[in-house]
């Protein structure tokens, strides 16, 4: 774990990276990942964190209530993707590719699959077989970055993934 002092504070697990500012020259800039900024908006004192550190206390506590029952995780996707504009159909659709995407996964498992990327070579073939496109080739053409992609297929789409992977 790194330590760095900034104006008289300690910052712990920052990188630096050369990243271009406005006037086009690249300079060393501090930087660190979503859960280290998490944490430092948690240490901020000042009335402006405040918004962010009570989203987070309430997205903890949820979270704590899923653990303790899991159907509010599926209840809460249901209402995400129903937000999304997803029908009933495509809702109950997704859900079960999702059982059927499990099932793979725990075969994998059971026979000695480990790495994530070996699932994610398994993947793309399944993929590639009823799409003729990888996985990366479905999301550019869907435009997306760090999206799911199954939560942007067509029904018609969730269906050919759950039957390639079933």
């Amino acid at each position: 774990m790194e330590l760095r002092a900034i104006e008289n504070q300690l910052v712990t697990k920052c990188n630096q990276l050369k990243l271009q500012s406005a006037d086009g020259k690249f300079y060393e800039t501090d930087v660190a990942n979503v859960e280290v900024l998490l944490r430092l908006i948690q240490s901020v004192p000042s009335p402006k964190a405040e918004p962010v550190k009570l989203w987070l206390a309430k997205v903890g506590y949820e979270r704590m209530q899923e653990m303790a029952d899991p159907e509010k995780a599926l209840s809460r996707s249901r209402e995400y993707w129903q937000k999304m504009g997803r029908s009933d159909g495509w809702i109950q659709q997704r859900m079960m590719g999702q059982e059927i995407r499990n099932k793979l996964t725990d075969y994998w498992k059971d026979n000695e699959v480990k790495e994530r990327e070996e699932f994610a070579i398994l993947t793309n073939i399944i993929h590639k077989e009823w799409s003729d496109l990888s996985v990366k080739e479905h999301k550019n053409l869907k435009n997306l970055k760090t999206q799911n992609l199954r939560d942007h297929m067509t029904d018609a789409e969730l269906v050919f993934t759950a039957l390639a992977e079933l």
